[in-house]
């Protein structure tokens, strides 16, 4: 698997605001899957992808380090996104026509891992390492690491983390297969107990 990592922290960057809500669609809002996993049902996406909902599931598990704020999942259409990812994973246009994505939005549980740039610079080069030998060659992990406040129980201010996971495939339906196949994977790899600590 091809994994990568970024920073957008600079002050004209997005922050992550949780609990969000979106103002033209009501139904698009923070949910605690914490509190309340059996909001799952509550995403279309996650019940249109079940990829994505077994991966919400265990980052938001009562053991799992880490909580999810937001998340999407897509077909890639966009043929300079395709080229782009083509060109990362080292793949020909005529053998991958097709591309899925996803990213999810996860947040460390830890207030002082929350808090700390340095820990999430540390965890991002862990995650690196260890997503680059998962056999996935037709997918990519791309990490952005950027600003958060989050007000649950009081307001707190550290980092987030995006995580992007994009496949390519030599039709819709593979493609979406590899997908959810380096999904799972990325989404154990966060749970592993010693990530943050190694």
């Amino acid at each position: 698997m091809v994994s990568e990592w970024s920073v957008e922290c600079s002050a004209d960057d997005p922050v992550l605001v949780v609990p969000w809500s979106d103002p033209s669609n009501p139904d698009r809002h923070f949910i605690d899957l914490r509190e309340n996993p059996y909001d799952l049902d509550h995403l279309p996406e996650a019940e249109q992808y079940p990829p994505l909902m077994h991966a919400l599931r265990a980052l938001n598990a009562s053991r799992s380090v880490v909580f999810t704020a937001k998340c999407d999942a897509w077909p890639v259409n966009d043929a300079d996104e395709l080229s782009r990812l083509r060109l990362e994973l080292d793949q020909l246009a005529d053998e991958t026509p097709a591309g899925f994505a996803s990213y999810i939005d996860i947040l460390w549980r830890e207030r002082s891992i929350f808090a700390s740039f340095h820990q999430h610079e540390q965890l991002l080069h862990r995650l690196d390492r260890r997503a680059a030998p998962l056999d996935h060659p037709y997918v990519m992990l791309d990490c952005v690491l950027r600003p958060a406040m989050v007000d649950i129980t009081g307001p707190q201010e550290g980092f987030a983390i995006s995580l992007y996971v994009k496949a390519l495939g030599h039709d819709a339906h593979s493609a979406e297969e590899n997908w959810g196949a380096a999904l799972k994977d990325v989404a154990a790899l966060l749970r592993t107990k010693d990530l943050a600590l190694a």
